[in-house]
């Protein structure tokens, strides 16, 4: 399934992927604009985004891939962290800008 292969070469490729309703500057669904919020809050510069809402392929195959039905999905180094609750966790815990700093490093 090339979509397959697709997200898998997303998620390998960027240290820091999130799978989205709509875009950083414009969510399409609350849950997508709290997790892009917390994000930026924790100095998540390198993120790359990929709104679902404009690939209809992924947005059907990325619940199968990472086996969460939700969006969004947040990826880092490859690895499934978890969606909106779990990203906004990590935020109030502190954790998600070490997450994000240790991303970031070359």
């Amino acid at each position: 399934m090339a979509v397959m292969q697709q997200i898998q070469t997303e998620v390998e490729r960027y240290p820091l992927v999130l799978f989205m309703k709509g875009t950083p500057q414009y969510p399409m669904c609350g849950f997508s604009s709290r997790a892009i919020q917390a994000l930026m809050a924790a100095g998540a510069v390198a993120l790359r985004t990929v709104n679902v809402l404009e690939e209809p392929e992924v947005r059907a195959n990325l619940p199968r891939f990472s086996n969460l039905p939700t969006f969004p999905q947040l990826f880092i180094h490859g690895e499934l962290i978890g969606g909106c609750d779990i990203v906004l966790e990590l935020f109030e815990s502190g954790e998600l800008k070490r997450i994000v700093e240790e991303a970031s490093l070359p």
